[in-house]
């Protein structure tokens, strides 16, 4: 992804947050040299990879594949007391997130407002594939339900779904009902090793630096920061 798309889906992310009243952290919006500034007092938001997350999946079309998230908060396994995560992510109108299923993580995927979210479930097989024979045993908002392999669940605003480990899913914006703003409540996030795709992907985009970004992402702070 080149940098100049990467702000400006982040500019656009702004808005769409404000038009829902969703306010981010101060650091959100800081400047490279604000970080280089305050680097000895950020190990947790930089190495629980807290910000900034942008990703086409290695597609090269981020809005037929990817997905935007800024991740508020997160432990880190065997290193901090923090058991829990917390996400803000928008999905467009059939924009992809493939599917997917977390060996370690168990979460609550909350639709927080604007159009329709459409989540595509299958259990697990021993080999880690889809399991296209058994349904799927699943609570939404703490309300039982049964979904057939590859069933749709969707999520209109308000309403949520439980993911518990080993459960594939996939999802996107329902065609017609404008994005959506997601939110995710989970235990410990690691996007570096939590992530079993059925395809081989790639999770963090190689961007291209076109122009400076106006805000770093999580996988940024390596490179620019230490």
């Amino acid at each position: 992804m080149k940098r100049s798309e990467v702000n400006q889906i982040i500019e656009g992310a702004k808005a769409f947050l404000a038009d829902h009243r969703f306010h981010l952290p101060p650091w959100a919006y800081w400047s490279l040299s604000d970080w280089k500034k305050n680097k000895d007092s950020v190990a947790e938001v930089v190495d629980n990879m807290l910000g900034w997350d942008i990703t086409d999946f290695g597609s090269g079309d981020f809005y037929k594949r990817g997905l935007f998230l800024f991740t508020l908060r997160n432990g880190k396994y065997n290193v901090d007391k923090k058991p829990y995560a917390e996400k803000i992510m928008i999905v467009e109108e059939n924009q992809e997130t493939p599917m997917h299923f977390h060996w370690a993580k168990m979460e609550d995927i909350i639709n927080r407002g604007g159009g329709n979210l459409v989540i595509e479930l299958y259990n697990t097989t021993s080999d880690d594939l889809l399991d296209e024979t058994t349904p799927i045993r699943l609570k939404t908002d703490g309300v039982e339900r049964v979904a057939e392999p590859g069933g749709k669940v969707i999520l209109q605003p308000g309403e949520s779904i439980c993911l518990e480990q080993g459960v594939y899913h996939r999802f996107y914006g329902e065609p017609g009902k404008g994005k959506v703003l997601v939110g995710e409540v989970s235990t410990v996030n690691d996007d570096t090793a939590d992530n079993r795709f059925h395809e081989t992907i790639g999770r963090f985009p190689q961007i291209i630096e076109d122009e400076e970004p106006i805000h770093l992402l999580v996988s940024d702070y390596v490179k620019f920061i230490g």
